[in-house]
């Protein structure tokens, strides 16, 4: 059995109180479209897509207008952690392509503490296309 770290132990010990939490929510935290339209809507979460450059297709979340939505790609994240918001029970949407990249991000802010963060199981680029939908129509 490898041994921990002080620094090692305490982020699984956030990772075990994160997995808790998750417990709670519907499919652990994986949210589908309904479900992120409705924590953008009503609840006001941070949209974080953390979509890879070169995968994005059309416009990301931010480009897109959806409200409180920030581009900040996987690859560069630990750039914008700074712009977390300090309120760590503020609902968290993170997106990407196929939830692969979010997933990971959605790992890094459960063990920051982040108690309200969700995963879109869907393609961005159908949040994208319902907010021009519902916002153009």
């Amino acid at each position: 059995m490898a041994k921990l770290t002080p620094f090692e132990q305490e982020a699984v010990e956030r990772f075990k109180e994160a997995i808790e939490l998750n417990k709670e929510k519907i499919g652990l935290g994986n949210v589908d479209i309904e479900k992120a339209r409705d924590l953008i809507k009503d609840a006001g979460a941070v949209v974080l897509d953390v979509t890879l450059p070169n995968l994005v297709e059309g416009e990301n979340a931010e480009e897109a207008g959806i409200p409180t939505a920030y581009y900040t790609p996987y690859t560069e994240f630990t750039d914008y952690i700074d712009e977390l918001p300090e309120d760590k029970t503020q609902p968290i949407l993170v997106v990407c392509r196929k939830a692969f990249f979010a997933n990971r991000v959605k790992g890094l802010l459960d063990v920051l503490g982040y108690k309200n963060v969700y995963v879109l199981a869907d393609d961005v680029k159908y949040l994208v296309e319902a907010h021009k939908a519902h916002t153009e129509g």
